[in-house]
């Protein structure tokens, strides 16, 4: 036997049926299957759509990973260096009928070939997607350099979340999303802007050769907390689509992406710096599918380096947006301190989320 445990996991929280195999914290092999097309004429992700294609997809999409990473399930019979030594699943938050498929499946193949079951949290798997490595000889796992307490900084399409870390497993909410993520809000602009679906990555492209002519109030500037809101700067947005009546020009649109962005940027690194200041983590870890955001990614490094603090990301851009991998990385952790479900009573969370915080920071009003 090997000596770290080789763990087939499942992900399938929203709409990208996934499967990954990973050996300890290096990536043997990640599938990620899209039904982002499946969704498109109806501006968002269908759940009974989500729920029979994962229910089609899971088989082939493990069976490809399986093989891509040279095992096979055969070899669970034999128990040796090429066998699965677990089954991870993401049990949530997500979709309710998205889980239940990926449960149901994990279960199947946990049950046939008498291996142990790892119930996963998504978001635990984004914050922990900086530890994933690469399959190759040399790699040494990242989690050695970790230093704590470390602030996780998540943002996500349907998650924006600072989480503060004492050791893994050990976690602390201590800012989120009041309303929509922001991920969520760059796709509700990207629709008003009529740039189809999921509009939020074009919104971001544009951004890059726009000009930011256009004021937008940035959310939330009289709460001193360490919560987000972006529901007000969507409804602003609107407003003003509504009031001026533009027309969508190449020009118009991208200046007016890159004035969207601004406010946004404003509102996530001014709570950002606050959640620094008061908690002196001694790292940052950022991860979610905005993060593939290249401007955003940059600011939030440039901050975390003016205060002297280094920030850990994933090692491939495929590791920010959903995927299996990094839940096999979370359901490396679970398996070495003994954390298994049981198959009879593993079950679907669709608001699983971190601890929060005991003790929040105060609201506060103030004219800044």
């Amino acid at each position: 036997m090997t000596k770290e445990p080789t763990i087939l996991s499942i992900e399938t929280s929203l709409d990208d049926t996934c499967a990954a195999v990973t050996r300890g914290t290096r990536v043997i092999s990640s599938v990620v299957s899209s039904q982002t097309r499946y969704h498109a004429e109806w501006g968002g992700t269908v759940p009974d759509i989500a729920r029979r294609l994962h229910h089609e997809w899971l088989p082939k999409v493990v069976d490809l990973a399986m093989r891509k990473a040279g095992f096979k399930f055969e070899n669970c019979k034999l128990k040796n260096e090429n066998c699965v030594t677990a089954i991870a699943v993401t049990v949530g938050p997500g979709l309710a009928p998205s889980l239940e498929q990926g449960i149901a499946y994990a279960k199947e193949l946990a049950e046939k070939w008498s291996l142990p079951l790892i119930a996963a949290n998504h978001m635990e798997g984004h914050l922990l997607s900086s530890f994933a490595t690469p399959n190759t000889k040399i790699t040494r796992s990242r989690t050695r350099y970790a230093t704590y307490p470390a602030l996780g900084f998540l943002i996500s399409g349907g998650h924006t979340e600072l989480v503060l870390m004492r050791g893994i497993g050990d976690y602390e909410l201590i800012g989120e999303t009041l309303d929509d993520a922001a991920g969520e809000a760059y796709d509700k602009v990207g629709r008003m802007l009529q740039l189809g679906y999921p509009g939020g990555p074009i919104v971001a492209e544009l951004a890059k050769v726009g000009t930011p002519k256009y004021h937008l109030p940035e959310p939330m500037t009289t709460r001193k907390d360490l919560n987000f809101s972006f529901s007000g700067l969507k409804t602003q947005v609107r407003y003003f689509l509504e009031r001026e009546k533009p027309e969508l020009t190449k020009e118009f649109v991208a200046d007016f992406a890159a004035s969207f962005q601004v406010a946004v940027f404003k509102h996530l690194m001014k709570r950002f710096r606050r959640a620094i200041d008061l908690y002196s983590p001694e790292m940052i870890l950022l991860g979610g599918g905005v993060v593939s955001n290249v401007a955003l990614r940059t600011l939030t490094r440039a901050v975390a380096k003016e205060c002297g603090i280094p920030t850990f990301i994933p090692y491939t851009k495929k590791l920010f947006t959903d995927n299996a991998a990094m839940i096999g990385v979370a359901a490396y952790h679970q398996y070495l301190r003994g954390d298994f479900a049981n198959p009879a009573t593993i079950d679907r969370l669709p608001n699983l989320n971190f601890p929060k915080a005991s003790v929040q920071p105060s609201p506060v009003a103030s004219n800044t």
